[in-house]
C-alpha cells in the first residue's frame, strides 16, 4: 500500500466528526498554557479525548474497542499535536493497550467491563525488583517518566524477579489501579511540560499473576492490530507527535510572513527570499519524512491483513520511521524558530513552545541515534544491537 492509497484524514474526521474535532483543537489552543502551568492534563480534559475515540483505538474489538489502524491513529495523535505536542504526546498513550493485549483474556474482560475508553500510564523504568509470592508477586519501587499519569485509570509498573535460581528472568509489567501508587510530583522540564510525566511510587503492594504481563509479550487476544510490531508503534506515536508541532511551526511562519515591518525596517519575512527558500525546504523535509512514515506503516498494515507475517526488515524500518520523523521534525522547527528572528525569543512566543517541546521528543529514548545504527545493521545484514527487533 502506498501513501497516495492511504485515507489523509484521521477516522474521527471520516466519521463526520469535522466540528467537534475544530472545537477540541480550538480548545486545547486556549488551555495549552494552562496545561503546561499546572504541568498536566486534567481528567475532565481526558474525557474529551475519550469521547473522541483515543482512548478504545488499541482496545480489543471484543471488548467494544475499534482496533483503529495503525496509520489512522498516528493521523489522530498528528492532528492533536499541531494544537499542543503535550496533549498529542498523552493523546499517543491512547495506543498503550497493545501492550495489555498481553494480559490474560479473562484480566481483560474485567479491565474494560466498565468501558472501551481505557487511559493506561506506565513508569516502566528503570526495572526494579518484585518478590514472586504464593499468586503473584510483592511489588516495592520508584519509576520515572509516567506520562499523563494523573488522568490514567490503570497505572504500570515495570518489575523484574527476585526469586533464587531465576537472575536472568525477563522484565514484566504489573498492573495497579491508582489508589495504589503515590505519584511524586516531580515534573518540571524545559518542554512538554503539559504531559504529567512525574514519578511513581509503589510501597509493598501485592499484584497478582493475572494482572501482570511480559511487555511486548505474546498477545492473548487474536486482531490485527496486535500483530502490528508493539515496541515499533510504541516509538511512531511518540516520533509522530513532532509532525504535528512542525506543521504548527510552519502554519506560525506563515501567519508572521505578511505581519508588521521588523523594527530596523527590514522587509517582510515573505518579501525576503531566503525565508522563502528555508520555508520551502522545510516543507519538502517535513512532507517527505511524513510520507516514508505513512508509506511503511501502510505496508506493514497490508502485510498483517493479508496473513503474512511481519519480517525483521519491515520492523527495523518502521524503528527507523519514528526516529527520522522525530528528527526531521525538531530540524524543521528549528529551522523556522531561526527564520523569526527576535520576535520569537519571548517567552509567550508560540515558535518557544515548539521549540522547547520538539527538542524533548527528540531526546526520547526510543527516537535516539542509535535507532539509525540498528537500522543500518538490519539494512547491511549484521546484527544489530540487542533489543532493537
Amino acid at each position: 500500500m502506498s501513501v497516495m492509497e492511504a485515507p489523509e484524514a484521521p477516522a474521527a474526521l471520516v466519521a463526520g466528526e469535522e466540528d467537534a474535532m475544530a472545537q477540541l483543537f480550538a480548545e486545547i489552543r486556549a488551555r495549552r498554557d494552562e496545561f503546561g502551568r499546572q504541568r498536566f492534563v486534567p481528567k475532565e480534559f481526558i474525557a474529551q479525548l475519550k469521547k473522541l475515540g483515543v482512548y478504545r483505538a488499541a482496545t480489543p474489538k471484543c471488548f467494544g474497542g475499534t482496533g483503529l489502524a495503525p496509520a489512522d491513529f498516528l493521523r489522530l495523535v498528528e492532528k492533536i499535536s499541531e494544537a499542543d505536542g503535550s496533549v498529542g504526546w498523552v493523546a499517543s498513550f491512547g495506543s498503550a493497550s497493545v501492550y495489555l493485549a498481553a494480559l490474560p483474556k479473562a484480566t481483560q474482560a474485567r479491565l474494560y467491563a466498565g468501558s472501551p475508553d481505557l487511559t493506561f500510564a506506565g513508569g516502566l523504568f528503570p526495572i526494579q525488583p518484585a518478590t514472586q509470592v504464593d499468586g503473584g508477586w510483592m511489588v516495592d519501587g520508584t519509576w520515572k517518566f509516567a506520562s499523563g499519569c494523573k488522568g490514567a485509570d490503570m497505572l504500570g509498573v515495570g518489575i523484574g524477579a527476585a526469586v533464587p535460581g531465576q537472575p536472568g528472568a525477563k522484565p514484566r509489567t504489573a498492573v495497579l489501579p491508582p489508589e495504589q501508587v503515590e505519584i511524586v510530583d516531580n515534573w518540571d522540564v524545559m518542554g512538554l511540560a503539559g504531559t504529567g510525566s512525574h514519578d511513581l511510587k509503589v510501597t509493598q503492594q501485592f499484584v497478582p499473576d493475572e494482572w501482570t504481563f511480559i511487555r511486548g509479550g505474546v498477545p492473548t487476544i487474536d486482531e490485527p492490530l496486535y500483530r502490528y510490531p508493539t515496541i515499533a508503534y510504541a516509538a511512531q506515536v511518540l516520533g509522530v507527535v513532532n509532525l504535528g508541532i512542525a506543521r504548527a511551526a510552519i502554519d506560525e511562519i506563515n501567519r508572521m510572513s505578511g505581519g508588521r515591518v521588523a523594527i530596523t525596517g527590514a522587509p517582510k519575512l515573505a518579501d525576503r527570499s531566503y525565508v522563502r527558500i528555508e520555508v520551502a525546504k522545510a516543507e519538502a523535509m517535513l512532507r517527505s519524512a511524513r510520507a516514508f512514515l505513512y508509506d511503511a506503516t501502510g505496508e506493514v498494515w497490508h502485510t498483517i491483513l493479508a496473513g503474512d507475517p511481519v519480517t525483521p526488515e519491515q520492523v527495523s524500518l518502521l524503528r527507523l520511521t519514528a526516529v527520522e520523523i522525530a528528527r526531521a521534525g525538531n530540524e524543521v522547527v528549528q529551522n523556522m524558530f531561526g527564520l523569526a528572528g527576535t520576535t520569537a525569543i519571548y517567552s509567550h512566543h508560540p515558535l518557544q513552545r515548539c521549540l522547547r517541546d520538539a527538542a524533548v521528543v527528540k531526546q526520547h529514548a526510543f527516537l535516539g541515534e542509535g535507532i539509525y545504527d540498528g537500522a543500518g545493521a538490519v539494512t547491511l545484514g549484521v546484527p544489530p544491537m540487542p533489543g532493537y527487533l
